[in-house]
């Protein structure tokens, strides 16, 4: 007799056969150089059910430029695993044409050619068309947003997450969970949370001074759809404390929270659900962990490491899908359900060509609505690049060797730090520099720019800490975002050591000479977590280098050297 699980994989390796995952079908015709909308959304209505799922969209309301990135170093289990290839292995794994769209689209090798033939990507008037396409073939599709959505732009900022809460209501969610979100400050978060008319899920959010689930964010909402019971639970991102600052948010306590993830699955299928979904902003390596401990989930949704890949992966028997970042994608899963099981599904990650997809108009003028009253500050020019500017990657982005040169000048430093997070669009070679695109690689709510002195010790420790948070081989360890951006420093990683043996020959760029440990020096570096930081905000110390620049080069950088690979 097979097994769900064998019936899984035999769903998944006929949807690949037979063009239902949904990617060979777009994969082919963008080899044909050929795409049309109408081609794009086609799918091959499956099942009883459909889910529709968006995350990590950073605030990005119109279409930009966003390079997928070229290193994403797996480690322990995960070495060599989907989402850890890249570049040509990553389209030989998948069978995409090189320059076609679909490497465009997934990968990173020649971007600014590729750029300049297909365009920008993303924009919510798009993901919006998408969305209505899909309901009107599926009327009752259940939409689910991941999180990192009310940050990430000057208009987010300025309106305190307002404009994409404008937005996304006009999308039509059925429930959402969070990361970024709580640096806003919980006050704001709850008024936000408030006023919203769908769910606003996490049970890993907990009250932190009695050590029971927040009130505010229910473990999981119910529908019901094609005469299924469905449970969506959300996973908030568990780290928050860590990678962000505690003090925004201090009544609250997160975690990955396994055991009561297990109970809420246990909770909904007792109370019937014959489908439980997961809506998570764990990070994918996370997500497979979990997926392999807590036993009952059928579909995991998978957020915050910004991963795009064409197929789900299977882990036991649940099904785990990433849908990128940045409004690049929109996944549209089918799944049939009968007798309290899921016995199979089809899958389509869908790219958001934004000159292919015609825009919403009622989105659109939403959109513009938002961005008007900041119209001239977002538009203006500030300067131009000569070079491609991008972030995403375990070490290296240019987007943060510009902001460490900027540091480095305007503090009067010798070193900068520039914390490893992935959301940022891209620039390509000729674009100019709006004040809007150094906001969309700086904005936070923490952003000062602070200066100060720290030992060649300590500066190990800084990079070890952050080492063991990417490269530590126990997902549930991994609680940072890709490394520190380092100016004015060179090091040597080997990302096969334990905690504190991975960083050697640290040495002062600008010169040649080692670090020396008792040696203090003058550091500049932005986003602490410390309360009460002091400095410029980030955004002006790089709008006045950039300004000052003109036109700006980001030399190539290879001042860290990677090993253990």
């Amino acid at each position: 007799m097979i097994s769900r699980r064998d019936f899984l994989q035999a769903s998944m390796a006929a949807s690949a056969m037979l063009g239902a995952s949904g990617f060979g079908q777009w994969s082919r015709l963008a080899a044909q150089q050929a795409l049309t909308q109408d081609q794009l959304l086609q799918f091959d209505t499956f099942g009883n059910v459909s889910l529709i799922h968006v995350t990590d969209i950073h605030a990005q309301l119109k279409p930009i430029f966003f390079r997928e990135p070229s290193v994403n170093i797996g480690v322990g289990d995960n070495r060599g695993a989907v989402p850890h290839v890249t570049g040509a292995e990553f389209r030989r794994l998948y069978g995409i044409e090189d320059n076609s769209y679909s490497h465009y689209a997934l990968s990173s090798g020649d971007f600014e050619a590729l750029a300049r033939s297909y365009g920008k990507m993303g924009g919510l008037d798009r993901v919006s068309t998408v969305v209505n396409a899909i309901r009107a073939d599926r009327p009752d599709a259940i939409l689910l947003d991941g999180g990192d959505t009310w940050h990430g732009s000057y208009t987010c900022y300025h309106t305190q997450g307002q404009d994409m809460v404008n937005v996304m209501n006009g999308l039509k969610p059925d429930a959402m969970t969070f990361h970024w979100e709580f640096t806003l400050g919980s006050d704001r978060v709850a008024e936000l949370v408030e006023s919203l008319p769908y769910a606003a899920l996490g049970q890993n959010i907990f009250d932190a001074e009695w050590d029971e689930p927040a009130e505010l964010f229910p473990p999981y909402t119910f529908f019901e759809r094609g005469g299924t019971k469905i449970a969506v639970i959300g996973q908030a991102f568990p780290y928050m404390p860590i990678a962000n600052p505690r003090w925004m948010f201090p009544e609250y306590s997160f975690g990955i929270r396994d055991e009561n993830m297990q109970a809420m699955v246990d909770e909904v299928r007792q109370q019937g659900a014959e489908l439980v979904v997961c809506l998570s902003h764990n990070g994918f390596d996370v997500d497979k962990k979990m997926a392999s401990i807590v036993t009952g989930i059928d579909v995991i949704l998978s957020g915050h490491t910004h991963d795009a890949l064409p197929e789900p992966v299977l882990v036991g028997e649940t099904i785990i899908v990433a849908s990128g970042s940045n409004g690049k994608f929109v996944s549209r899963v089918d799944l049939d359900v009968r007798n309290g099981q899921m016995l199979g599904f089809r899958h389509k990650l869908i790219p958001i060509f934004s000159d292919v997809i015609e825009p919403d108009p009622a989105i659109a003028s939403l959109i513009d609505e938002q961005r008007a009253p900041f119209e001239a500050q977002l538009s203006e020019v500030i300067g131009q690049t000569d070079s491609l500017l991008y972030r995403r990657g375990n070490f290296n982005g240019t987007w943060d060797d510009l902001i460490c040169d900027a540091l480095l000048s305007e503090r009067d430093a010798e070193i900068a730090l520039s914390p490893g997070v992935r959301w940022g669009p891209s620039l390509i070679p000729g674009q100019d520099i709006t004040r809007e695109d150094i906001w969309n690689v700086t904005s936070m709510t923490y952003g000062q720019a602070y200066r100060t002195e720290m030992t060649g010790e300590f500066l190990k420790i800084v990079l070890e800490d952050v080492a063991d948070n990417i490269f530590n081989p126990d997902p549930y360890y991994q609680q940072g975002g890709d490394m520190v951006r380092t100016g004015g420093l060179g090091y040597r990683v080997d990302v096969s050591k334990p905690q504190g043996e991975r960083i050697s020959e640290m040495v002062l760029t600008s010169t040649g000479e080692a670090i020396d440990p008792a040696r203090n020096y003058v550091v500049a570096g932005w986003a602490s977590v410390n309360e009460g930081t002091e400095g410029p905000q980030i955004w002006d110390v790089v709008e006045s280098h950039i300004a000052k620049q003109g036109t700006v080069t980001v030399s190539q950088n290879d001042s860290v050297t990677v090993t253990g690979l």
